[in-house]
């Protein structure tokens, strides 16, 4: 029985950047809404099972509830057995739970900071990352019936083996020498000894950011790297920065909704895969993809490495596209009509 996995979390698009800038916050029901339409998708595609993570609004319950009795999918719809916190670890526990009961797709409804957490949990099962949050480099925004046809022809075979995924780079962050924790869009340096807000929406306290992606065109720390050298999602490089005054670059920067702030550049430059930038500024607190994550003290040592081990990522218009040149989706001929 093909099972699909949806990760929705419930705090995504709620955090102190939306509240202190211009965004609005994304509201539960949209994403009970667009989970409603996924599992829709899901089941036209063929699949049969879905495990969802459980969490205190009930997103896929209410889902469920909301379907009237003619379009209920047939579909087994169950929690994962994990307990729940109402943390982010949450969602890396059910990540990791879908990975052990067979999920061959996990759909996500978050931003990037979701995304970093369902990828400790998720190891090789593809995602499928639907932005709902509040930093969406990492995920795009879909149409839910879009991302349930996508993940389910992935999940089915239907989207020819593993043409339409991809695999994402990843940053490993060391501490003396240890591994400490990842990111998969960014990780920023900030001047300071204590995690307080997690959150980060102000560029002064910033010393060092290394980046697996940046555009000019995305909102969050990544632009000021968008806005000096563009790096692709599947580039084989990243960029690192070094920010502050002294240097002849500066750059303006939507660093969250409706801010656009200035921002001093010392240096900055194209790192390989497989390199390693040390943090040079301690002590620190390092920021993985937005959000305040790893202490660094005065004598200890950090380092950030860029990776090609990340996550697999699927590729919906390349899955859609693959299903419907296998003629996945084409009905039988109508069978004559009898006299």
């Amino acid at each position: 029985m093909t099972t699909v996995g949806i990760i929705a979390n419930p705090a995504s698009g709620k955090d102190i950047r939306r509240l202190v800038a211009y965004g609005t916050v994304f509201d539960n029901q949209e994403k009970v809404n667009i989970v409603r339409r996924i599992l829709l998708g899901l089941a036209a595609a063929g699949v049969r099972r879905v495990i969802y993570m459980p969490d205190y609004y009930g997103i896929v319950p209410r889902a469920v509830e909301g379907l009237s009795s003619k379009d209920r999918p047939p579909l087994d719809i169950v929690p994962a057995d994990v307990p729940l916190t109402c943390t982010q670890q949450d969602s890396a526990a059910a990540a990791a739970a879908m990975r052990e009961n067979g999920a061959a797709c996990i759909v996500t409804l978050g931003g990037d900071g979701t995304n970093r957490l369902v990828a400790k949990g998720c190891g090789d099962v593809p995602l499928l990352p639907v932005s709902t949050g509040t930093n969406n480099v990492f995920p795009a925004m879909m149409e839910g019936t879009i991302a349930g046809l996508a993940a389910g022809a992935v999940a089915c075979g239907l989207a020819g083996g593993e043409a339409a995924l991809r695999r994402a780079k990843k940053l490993l962050i060391s501490k003396d020498g240890a591994p400490a924790d990842i990111a998969l869009v960014d990780a920023v340096v900030l001047d300071g000894s204590f995690i307080g807000s997690r959150a980060i929406w102000e560029v002064e306290p910033i010393r060092q950011i290394v980046l697996t992606q940046c555009a000019p065109h995305a909102i969050g720390i990544s632009a000021i790297g968008g806005q000096l050298v563009p790096v692709g999602p599947h580039e084989e490089r990243g960029l690192t920065v070094e920010i502050g005054g002294g240097g002849d670059a500066g750059v303006l920067a939507p660093i969250a909704p409706g801010v656009v702030v200035p921002v001093r550049v010392k240096t900055f430059r194209a790192i390989a895969l497989g390199e390693q930038v040390p943090v040079a500024h301690t002590p620190c607190v390092i920021a993985l993809d937005g959000e305040r994550e790893v202490e660094i003290r005065a004598d200890e040592t950090a380092a950030i490495q860029l990776t090609a081990a990340g996550p697999l990522v699927v590729d919906a218009k390349a899955a859609l596209a693959a299903a419907a040149a296998n003629g996945a989706f084409r009905l039988p001929p109508e069978a004559p009509a009898q006299t």
